[in-house]
C-alpha cells in the first residue's frame, strides 16, 4: 500500500511531537513550518545577521530524524544548546550549522535545510511557510499593537487579550509549500500554540486559498492546554472558530479533540503557570468543522501534550478512509 502523503503546518514542539511519530507509517511527510520566529538563538542569528528564523525548522527535521546510532548522535549534537551566559549565547548547534549552511550554499536556506535533512536521514521535508522577511504582529483588545513573535509569546496575565494578529509586510508564500499543499491526502493543522505557531503561516498569501481549494481534507489539531496571554478561557470551539477565522470563515473538515480528563494535581501545577485544560465544548464545534473526532489522547508528561502515537495513527485513519 502507498505510504499516505501528509502536509502538517506548524512549528515548535507541538509539529515535533507529531512529526515524531507520524513518520513511523509514512515517509511521505511535508512540514510547512512558521518563519516569523523572533526569540532565544534564532532571534540573534536573525538581528545581528540577517538569517531567517531556525528555531521551527531545526525543531521539525531532528523530529523526523532516523533512528539509527548516527542519526541519534547527531540529534543529540543538533539539539545541545550552549549557556546563555557564554558567548555563544545560547545557540543551538543545529541553528549555528543551519546558518552555516545557508551561507555556504547558493541555495541558501531552501539548499541548508535538504543538507541537513540528508544528514538526519529525515523521513520526510521541512518546508518554510514563505522565503521573505516580515515580523508578526498582534493587536489587543485596549488597541495597543505588540511587535514579534516573542513579544507576544512571553505576555502575562496582566494583558489585554489578543484580538487579530498580522504581519508588518505581505509575504509570498513558498511555492514548495502551495506544491505540498496540493499533492496532500491529508493537511493537518497544529497542534501548537494558536497565535504563535498555527495561525501565522495562514497569513502568508494564497496559503489559506491552497488549503481551501485543496483536495485533500484539512484537520485541525485543538490543543490540550490553553496558554496565559494568548487563549485563556479558550474552549476547543473558540480554538476551532479563530482557526477558521483565517481560513476566510471556511469550515474545517476535521476537528481532532482530546477527551482524556487532566488529574488535579496537573492542573494545579498549570493553575499556577495560568492555564488550564481545553473543554471538549462539542456541540459549539460543530459549527467550525463537518466531523469532530474526539479521541483521549493525552501524554500527561510533565508537560502535559498529546499522545504522538496516538494521534498519528487517527491522522493515517483519516488519510487512508478518505484516499
Amino acid at each position: 500500500m502507498t505510504e499516505p502523503r501528509i502536509v502538517v503546518i506548524g512549528g515548535g514542539s507541538g509539529s515535533a511531537v507529531l512529526l515524531s511519530s507520524l513518520k513511523k507509517h509514512t515517509s511521505n511527510i511535508t512540514a510547512i513550518v512558521s518563519m516569523f520566529d523572533s526569540g532565544g538563538s534564532t532571534g540573534i542569528l536573525r538581528e545581528e545577521f540577517g538569517y531567517p528564523p531556525f528555531g521551527d525548522i531545526r525543531q521539525c527535521l531532528l523530529a523526523l530524524a532516523g533512528d539509527d546510532a548516527k542519526a541519534e548522535a547527531l540529534r543529540t549534537a543538533f539539539d545541545f544548546r550552549f549557556q546563555s551566559s557564554s558567548s555563544l549565547s545560547g545557540h543551538s548547534v543545529g541553528n549555528l550549522v543551519l546558518a552555516a549552511l545557508t551561507s555556504a550554499r547558493p541555495d541558501g536556506v531552501t539548499g541548508a535545510i535538504d543538507e541537513l535533512g540528508k544528514m538526519l536521514e529525515a523521513s520526510g521535508k521541512v518546508v518554510p511557510v514563505t522565503l521573505d522577511d516580515a515580523n508578526l504582529c498582534a493587536e489587543l483588545a485596549n488597541g495597543q499593537h505588540v511587535l514579534g513573535e516573542s513579544e507576544i509569546d512571553q505576555r502575562g496575565e496582566e494583558t489585554p487579550p489578543i484580538t487579530r494578529v498580522y504581519l508588518d509586510r505581505a509575504v509570498r508564500a513558498n511555492p514548495e509549500a502551495l506544491h505540498a499543499i496540493d499533492q496532500a491526502e491529508i493537511v493537518v493543522l497544529g497542534p501548537g500554540d494558536l497565535y504563535t505557531s498555527v495561525i501565522p503561516n495562514l497569513l502568508a498569501a494564497d496559503i489559506a486559498a491552497a488549503l481551501n481549494s485543496a483536495s485533500a481534507p484539512v484537520a485541525y489539531v485543538c490543543n490540550v492546554m490553553t496558554k496565559l496571554g494568548e487563549t485563556g478561557g479558550y474552549d476547543a470551539a473558540r480554538f476551532a472558530e479563530t482557526v477558521s477565522h483565517y481560513l476566510d470563515d471556511a469550515k474545517l473538515d476535521y476537528a481532532i479533540v482530546n477527551t482524556q480528563s487532566v488529574p488535579e494535581d496537573v492542573q494545579a501545577q498549570y493553575r499556577v503557570e495560568g492555564a488550564e485544560p481545553v473543554l471538549p465544548s462539542r456541540d459549539r464545534l460543530a459549527e467550525f468543522a463537518d466531523d469532530i473526532i474526539v479521541e483521549r489522547m493525552l501524554n500527561l508528561g510533565p508537560p502535559v501534550r498529546h499522545d504522538g502515537d496516538k494521534l498519528a495513527e487517527t491522522i493515517i485513519k483519516l488519510a487512508t478512509q478518505r484516499g
